[in-house]
């Protein structure tokens, strides 16, 4: 039995950012199939904070009735390879990776197993341990939304709500890469991020209602889930899709009446739960992008792990921009350094 510990944080019941505890847990160990890895970094997100609450209600379905199936938070991460299982081929100790955990959550502690065939790549030189944790989150789901399912194509006109968030950064940019004119909406101190971004046009939410506005969009992504298909489907052209990551039951209703009832279409599909195939392939192509200059990673700020409750508690305020970081390793900093060295 493996005596060694770790730190993690552990979720015991739903609730708010409190109820996220520093503690202590058996440092878990790699199966045949399986990697452990040493977490340097990890994302603290928007839909974090969303399952910690366990709302919506249905989604308990999937993440557990009365308390969290997994007790510690977390999906995306950077770090390296610390031992591999008897059957592992494609990755070695000491190789750097970045992945997602999906439903298995756990990236919020210090080590952390998975598949070795899962939701892993290896992390690219070039890339940083604090930008490679977020790729998961804001760059894969928006790049799954809107070339995956939306397919977005030159000439679209592409509205973002929630512009300046994890996912309306990465939109933003993708949507642009796509050759579509990007509209994002957001407040009006983060408008020069978004324009700098490639939106073409910015609104600020506090002075201009996007909803009651003269222009027409075939696209809408509302990161936020902030305005309905109902509030949007007037700005929407005739073929015109609204879509959003947000799991509300009203709009799995509207997806429904509207695939049978309606030419303007509202749309949620859950990225996180693609095949890890998928994910795995989605998230080469999204990296692929990042080495190619296309896409950036901005970050707001930066916690240690022991303040992840901090960090949610500001997430929960919503005045979050771009992606919020977790510093799981006490040694970021010399293996930042050793990682750039190449050594």
């Amino acid at each position: 039995m493996n005596k060694e510990k770790m730190q993690a944080i552990r979720v015991r019941k739903y609730g708010p950012a409190s109820v996220l505890e520093v503690t202590r847990v058996a440092r878990p160990q790699p199966a045949a199939d399986e990697v452990l890895v040493k977490v340097i970094t990890s994302s603290a997100t928007t839909a974090d904070a969303m399952m910690r609450t366990g709302k919506p209600w249905f989604g308990r379905i999937f993440l557990g009735l009365r308390k969290p199936k997994s007790p510690i938070p977390g999906t995306g991460f950077a770090g390296y390879v610390v031992e591999t299982g008897s059957q592992v081929r494609n990755f070695r100790i000491g190789d750097w990776v970045l992945g997602e955990t999906t439903l298995g959550f756990g990236a919020n502690a210090e080590y952390l197993c998975l598949k070795a065939k899962g939701v892993l790549l290896p992390l690219p030189e070039t890339l940083g341990f604090s930008e490679a944790a977020t790729f998961c989150d804001g760059h894969l789901t928006s790049y799954n939304y809107l070339k995956r399912i939306a397919r977005v194509k030159p000439g679209d006109q592409v509205l973002i709500n929630g512009a300046s968030g994890s996912l309306g950064t990465a939109a933003v940019q993708i949507a642009r890469h796509l050759g579509a004119e990007v509209t994002g909406v957001c407040s009006g101190k983060n408008a020069g991020l978004v324009k700098s971004l490639g939106a073409r046009r910015v609104l600020d939410y506090t002075k201009e209602d996007f909803t009651r506005g003269d222009n027409r969009y075939d696209l809408i992504f509302d990161t936020l889930g902030k305005r309905s298909f109902t509030e949007c489907k007037r700005v929407l052209k005739k073929q015109g899709t609204y879509y959003s990551p947000v799991l509300k039951f009203s709009l799995l209703a509207q997806m429904l009446f509207t695939r049978f009832f309606s030419s303007k279409k509202a749309v949620f599909a859950a990225t996180g739960l693609l095949s890890e195939d998928q994910l795995r392939m989605l998230l080469a192509e999204v990296l692929e992008l990042q080495q190619a200059g296309k896409l950036r990673t901005v970050i707001d700020r930066q916690y240690p792990l022991a303040r992840l409750s901090e960090a949610h508690q500001y997430i929960d305020s919503g005045h979050k921009k771009g992606n919020i970081i977790i510093i799981n390793s006490e040694d970021f900093t010399s293996i930042s350094t050793q990682k750039q060295l190449g050594t």
